[in-house]
């Protein structure tokens, strides 16, 4: 399948307010659905926000709570998912993205690397220990979250490793939104990959989050993008046009990792 259609679901997230958050999440991708859409994905921590005081009552354990319920909407609407929330493991939280296939099972689950201070996540939660790539019928998908994106180094593994398309949930901050915007397109130019980046917005708690989800091509062209308010983005990509990128400027033939 070289072509495919991915939904956006730029959500304004409810703190701490699961039922609230869920709701949201059902009716966009049941529409999501409608469209035809193969993919849905959702923003970082989408069903609870950065609620990370709560976070042991709000955490799930793996193929429990959430995890199964969203195991059930994905194969109801047949459509792939992915979007992060808080996982509990042992006595640890993890900030966690599963990838739900449109039959409902897990395919992989990525958990974030890079815990944002910011938002006291080193605090509350424990950082995950590797990277993720996904062989899928549309070709090799991986999975970043939010803050990760300030590491290029993680990126560039990611396409030499051959993902075609990188996965992005995020809740970036409306003040550093420029920050966003020039790294996601960074990340899909020097990569010659496809970056997928669906962003909370509106106002969380008392942080405000800037929206603008996109799609970049390998080009670095804009496919879609979303603007600050809450909205379902549709778009379709081509795969193929990762291939003629890298063949065009075969940067990954003349990297000097002999040196670097």
């Amino acid at each position: 399948m070289a072509k495919l259609v991915i939904s956006l679901a730029q959500m304004t997230i409810a703190l701490g307010d699961e039922r609230k958050n869920i709701a949201q999440m059902e009716r966009w991708t049941a529409e999501a659905a409608r469209r035809g859409s193969h993919l849905i994905v959702l923003p970082e921590l989408w069903s609870t926000g950065y609620a990370l005081e709560q976070s042991k009552e709000l955490a799930h354990v793996l193929n429990t709570g959430l995890f199964s319920h969203l195991s059930s909407v994905t194969q109801q609407a047949k459509i792939a998912m992915v979007g992060s929330i808080l996982e509990k493991r042992g006595q640890e939280i993890a900030n966690s993205a599963p990838l739900f296939a449109p039959n409902g099972r897990m395919l992989g689950i990525y958990r974030k690397l890079h815990l944002f201070r910011l938002m006291e996540e080193d605090k509350w939660l424990q950082p995950g220990q590797s990277p993720l790539v996904l062989d899928l019928p549309w070709g090799s998908t991986a999975l970043a979250i939010c803050y990760d994106l300030r590491f290029p180094e993680l990126f560039r593994r990611y396409a030499v490793e051959g993902a075609r398309l990188i996965v992005i949930p995020a809740e970036w901050p409306l003040e550093r939104i420029e920050h966003w915007r020039a790294l996601l397109r960074a990340r899909a130019i020097e990569n010659q990959c496809y970056i997928v980046a669906c962003n909370a917005a509106g106002l969380t708690g008392d942080t405000v989050f800037g929206g603008h989800s996109m799609i970049i091509d390998p080009w670095g062209k804009t496919v879609i993008e979303g603007g600050e308010s809450p909205m379902l983005l549709t778009a379709e990509i081509e795969l193929d046009l990762v291939d003629e990128v890298r063949r065009r400027i075969p940067i990954f033939e003349d990297r000097r990792t002999d040196i670097y």
